[in-house]
């Protein structure tokens, strides 16, 4: 997975590991001062579910760039100073400590930056379908907490500085 060539948003979806460290230094550009990388990892435990041994990601793959595409153009017209901003997730089976999804927002300021960076992966988690099915120590089922997706314009805004 490479970054794209021309424009400000590297979004996408895989099968394989996600690139961190280049994502990182993508987002980086001379008139931002911050940059915030969120990285989701697969954990031992889930809600009532303790000693979670891996995940397996699925998804609607014809729906899911759309949808990361519709979060990058919403994040821009809450905060139009983000830089750069990485959306990317990954598919298949993840072991623990493996990152299953990354969100980065670049912006001259930190309060943007988070600001841009937390409603990206709020949003992403709210209107991308993409599943998730965990596996632990005393059986097997499809994540907590799922929901029917949203559109990205109906994400609130997290509380705080910079927020919109």
């Amino acid at each position: 997975m490479q970054p794209p060539l021309d424009g400000q948003d590297w979004l996408g979806l895989t099968d394989a590991e996600l690139p961190v460290g280049e994502a990182y230094h993508w987002t980086v550009l001379p008139g931002c001062g911050a940059v915030v990388l969120f990285s989701g990892t697969v954990r031992d435990h889930a809600e009532g579910r303790d000693g979670v041994t891996h995940l397996t990601y699925e998804a609607y793959d014809e729906q899911v760039v759309p949808r990361l595409r519709e979060i990058a153009g919403e994040t821009r017209a809450r905060w139009p100073e983000t830089g750069r901003l990485v959306l990317l997730h990954r598919t298949g089976r993840l072991e623990l400590g493996e990152s299953s999804v990354l969100a980065v927002a670049s912006a001259p300021h930190r309060p943007e930056a988070f600001a841009a960076a937390r409603f990206a992966i709020d949003a992403l988690k709210a209107t991308v379908p993409i599943w998730k099915h965990e596996v632990w120590a005393d059986g097997a089922d499809w994540g907590t907490g799922a929901a029917a997706p949203t559109d990205a314009a109906s994400v609130p805004s997290a509380p705080g500085p910079g927020s919109h």
